[in-house]
């Protein structure tokens, strides 16, 4: 199968990359700029402006499936310039979605985001069919996209599936201070201060990346009229949770700083996954503290080999 993926240098593109590979796909990756620090053997790097309708032309022919993972705002600062987020992630996006039906893509996955299209949940853990009202531009603008799928599918019949993902977390993060896990371990193992916004309560659904792009593979593959599938753990833990898993796993007390809450933190959010288990045969197999300790070891080692690169030039000038 020959695969485009739309940000694939990121955090959940490099993983699912890595597993696509495995699988024996023929794997392109488009960029607005190529890291040459993240280019993975035998994947095809491309150079194209997501928000440029002429770049798709040349890379999307002879293409069966797209991975669209792109967004050019997070949930924490869309908000900030809500028109720059729909000229840049919407219209990009039926862009790409008008390309991919002229050159008869077979399908689109795209990565919606299960933690901020519902909003504040009525009730838990939160179903594919629970009500959805973002309270963030980032949430509205994923749900949209989600909505202009369905009409290129009914109106051109361009399959997809969208996933709804949970806070997905794990090894081989590029950047160490991103996402809540990384960040706290970051801080824990560094000693420095945390700081946390709100009382610690506000409960989350954390998936482990190997389990998220597993359900990512297999999403390109099904065949079902179920198009929309939450993928998360299933479980919620509070922000404090996390703080007392990574203390007994670092052996030590991590300095924290509570601040004021910021309006867009919906107080939980847990995905209901039984849809996942029955569309996709799939479950996650990686537990928290597993999960967890496996991050762990990832950053104690990337942060000794970043002291030995440094050393290393320093010794050369």
């Amino acid at each position: 199968m020959k695969i485009l993926l739309l940000g694939g240098q990121g955090f959940i593109g490099q993983n699912l990359c890595k597993k696509l590979l495995s699988e024996g796909h023929s794997v392109t990756v488009l960029e607005k700029q190529i890291n040459l620090n993240r280019v993975i053997p035998n994947i095809k790097y491309v150079e194209g402006d997501f928000l440029d309708k002429s770049t798709y032309s040349e890379y999307l022919k002879d293409i069966d499936v797209v991975y669209h993972m792109i967004s050019t705002t997070n949930a924490n600062n869309s908000n900030n310039d809500i028109e720059r987020d729909i000229k840049e992630n919407v219209i990009g996006t039926i862009n790409l979605l008008d390309e991919c039906v002229d050159n008869k893509v077979k399908k689109v996955v795209f990565v919606s985001s299960g933690g901020t299209v519902y909003g504040v949940p009525e009730e838990t853990p939160i179903k594919e069919t629970h009500p959805t009202n973002p309270i963030c531009s980032y949430g509205i603008t994923k749900l949209t996209i989600e909505k202009y799928l369905n009409l290129y599918n009914h109106l051109h019949g361009l399959d997809y599936s969208v996933i709804r993902l949970a806070n997905p977390y794990g090894p081989y993060h590029q950047n160490l201070m991103q996402g809540l896990i990384n960040v706290i371990l970051y801080k824990a193992i560094n000693d420095d201060t945390l700081e946390i916004w709100g009382d610690g309560q506000v409960r989350r659904d954390y998936i482990y990346i190997d389990d998220a792009v597993e359900a990512l593979s297999l999403a390109k593959d099904v065949d079902t009229q179920e198009k929309v599938i939450n993928i998360g753990s299933g479980q919620s833990y509070s922000i404090c949770d996390i703080i007392s898993e990574v203390e007994k796993i670092v052996g030590k007390k991590i300095n924290t700083d509570f601040k004021p809450a910021r309006s867009q933190d919906v107080p939980v959010n847990v995905l209901d996954i039984n849809k996942a288990k029955e569309v996709l045969n799939w479950e996650p197999k990686v537990g928290l503290q597993e999960g967890i300790t496996n991050t762990y070891r990832y950053q104690l080692q990337k942060i000794a080999d970043n002291k030995e690169g440094e050393l290393s030039e320093e010794k050369s000038r």
